[in-house]
């Protein structure tokens, strides 16, 4: 894949998080990464969604965050897409947003149990709530930060398996092979977001779903006992 594709694959990825509803004004963005030319390729910051063409979007190298091409500045959380492509070798896209129900749990310092086989066919468990940043850590290297308490919160979990996270205080990143498979997983991660609360709201008693069931939904669509799907050729 040339670097002009991975800038049409991000673009398209970016003008979608508006088509989801998954954004107000400018609240996100999404990035690739191409891993042979350790470049990463991310939305201009503040450029309206439906205005972005391939062209707009804002290459950068992985280890210094430097901008090698482009002629806008690129999306201030930048840094905290780099540090998950540093810390999570095995993705190919990111995508932020500030989705409404995912922010809610963000927001409430709560993470969000799997209750159904919706939330299972994507997610393997509780989707994690990250720690606090410390006041020196939002003063110092902020957006770095961010990324850092991200991988510090998955030393234990398979960030494929889990392929999302939300950021207490402040809200959702999801990641996938490609910037498409990211931006699938924040639409997923706002849908269980919002059934999740919808549970809670009509029973506050309500509980995880059974481990048997989790795995069940989770194996049949992930790994080497799939079969969702059709058959890839």
């Amino acid at each position: 894949m040339t670097l002009d594709d991975l800038k049409k694959q991000v673009c398209e990825a970016n003008r979608a998080l508006e088509t989801y509803g998954l954004v107000t004004l400018t609240w996100g963005n999404v990035s690739g990464i191409d891993r042979e030319r350790n470049l990463v390729v991310i939305k201009p910051s503040g450029i309206p969604y439906r205005e972005l063409k391939h062209s707009d979007m804002v290459v950068v190298d992985l280890s210094s965050g430097r901008v090698v091409e482009g002629k806008y500045r690129p999306s201030s959380d930048t840094p905290t897409h780099i540090i998950l492509y540093q810390g999570f070798p095995g993705i190919g896209g990111v995508t932020h947003t500030h989705s409404a129900f995912a922010v809610m749990y963000a927001q409430a310092g709560m993470s969000i149990s799997p209750m159904g086989s919706t939330h299972a066919d994507h997610f393997y468990g509780e989707i994690p709530l990250t720690r606090t940043l410390t006041k020196r850590e939002v003063e110092t290297e902020y957006e770095v930060n961010t990324g850092r308490v991200i991988v510090e919160r998955f030393k234990a979990i398979d960030p494929v398996a889990m392929p999302g996270v939300l950021v207490i205080n402040h809200g959702p990143f999801t990641w996938g092979k490609t910037p498409e498979e990211s931006l699938v997983n924040s639409v997923a991660l706002e849908a269980v977001a919002k059934m999740s609360y919808g549970a809670y709201v009509l029973n506050p008693s309500a509980g995880p779903m059974p481990r048997h069931l989790l795995d069940k939904h989770f194996t049949r669509k992930h790994g080497p006992k799939a079969y969702y799907g059709q058959n890839k050729r």
